[in-house]
């Protein structure tokens, strides 16, 4: 009789095709956006960028008007804010931004008002930057010097140029694109949709640069431009999506006019949360995809893993494509021959206070009874 012989293998599992590989990705996404607490973080960087919204566009109408004029800017950036939140709340926008554009006065007041400007905008950032360390799972190293501090606050201040430069490239790109659909417009039969689709085409590909700057120079972490690039592209896909739909809803509904006066900020803070979320569920596909299929994401030089210890306290869930790490074991018991040599250095009583903790200092435990004391008579009053 005669065998084979080759050794017999496994047969290997037939790959997934593409559209379950997408589906795959977007459900572990939507774990982990669950897992990070996302709602909560957007919540928080949503209030943070509600006041510091005003200093943010001053910084930017500033540095793009310098090439294209401060009015060419404002009107700009106004047609974009009514378009996306109405009108109403575009006004309130601008009176915000005209309170903060125009100072007290006087040399004094004015280093004040800008020094507050360049904090609050730079600190959105900054917050920014935390979020994204949290989803990744990843902190600054404690023992940072204050060089890296200063860098790191430049780099987040930084992002305000590049928001500048983007708009000044989006402002020019459709003043192309509006010129050139015209002319060929007069020569060519065209149907009326393409100007629009040229304008989404082009607003997803600048949003994709923002995003992939976000995602690549804010957070603690080392990650390849590609796997950036195709979270960005995501993530702009779903944000022209979104601010469609979020503006529509904000628009055809009363939502606004429950709150009274303050009913146009409460629509902005409104859709800046659900905004910042569509921004955070792109990081965490970046993150899900990076994992899976792209490089892997390390913490940067001047960052560490953060214990699951303290993102359990936090609330957030174990994630397997997190950077976060177990805590270190807790220092085995010694032995009992260990023990022994113990006791024979310290004494009889060693063995019976090693399972006891150490007497309280009498001064702790008389500031402790004094404190106690005070807050009882004050809480009789």
């Amino acid at each position: 009789m005669h065998y084979s012989s080759k050794p017999m293998t496994n047969p290997q599992p037939a790959p997934l095709p593409l559209w379950q590989k997408g589906l795959d990705l977007l459900k572990e996404t939507g774990q982990e956006w669950s897992n990070d607490k996302v709602p909560r973080l957007a919540a928080a960087l949503a209030y943070y960028t509600f006041f510091s919204l005003a200093p943010l566009l001053v910084v930017v109408i500033a540095v793009a008007g310098f090439f294209l004029g401060p009015d060419a800017v404002r009107g700009q950036l106004d047609n974009q804010i009514a378009g996306l939140v109405g009108q109403q709340s575009a006004s309130a926008i601008q009176e915000l931004v005209k309170s903060a554009y125009h100072p007290a006065s006087g040399f004094t007041a004015t280093a004040i008002a800008l020094g507050a400007i360049l904090f609050g905008v730079s600190g959105l950032f900054g917050e920014l930057q935390d979020a994204l360390n949290t989803i990744w799972g990843v902190a600054p190293k404690p023992d940072r010097s204050w060089v890296e501090v200063v860098k790191q606050r430049f780099v987040s201040f930084s992002m305000v140029f590049g928001i500048a430069f983007l708009m000044l490239v989006s402002l020019v790109v459709s003043a192309v694109v509006s010129a050139v659909t015209g002319y060929f417009g007069a020569l060519l039969p065209m149907p009326g949709f393409v100007p629009g689709l040229v304008d989404v085409l082009v607003s997803v590909a600048i949003t994709t640069l923002l995003f992939a700057m976000i995602y690549k120079v804010l957070p603690d972490v080392k990650i390849a431009w590609q796997d950036v690039a195709i979270g960005a592209a995501m993530t702009a896909i779903l944000f022209v999506l979104g601010k469609s739909l979020i503006g529509l809803y904000l628009g055809q509904s009363s939502f606004g006019s429950s709150y009274g006066a303050a009913g146009s900020l409460v629509v902005v803070l409104v859709w800046v949360y659900y905004t910042v979320q569509i921004l955070f569920f792109g990081a965490e596909f970046t993150k899900v995809f990076a994992k899976k299929y792209g490089s892997q994401i390390v913490p940067s030089d001047n960052a560490m893993p953060i214990e699951q210890s303290v993102l359990a306290r936090q609330g957030i869930g174990p994630s397997q494509y997190s950077q976060a790490v177990e805590a270190p074991a807790e220092p085995a018991a010694l032995p009992a021959l260990q023990a022994v040599g113990a006791e024979a250095r310290l004494g009889p009583d060693a063995r019976h206070s090693a399972g006891r903790p150490e007497p309280t200092n009498p001064l702790k435990r008389a500031a402790a009874f004094v404190l106690s004391f005070l807050v009882l008579t004050r809480l009789r009053k």
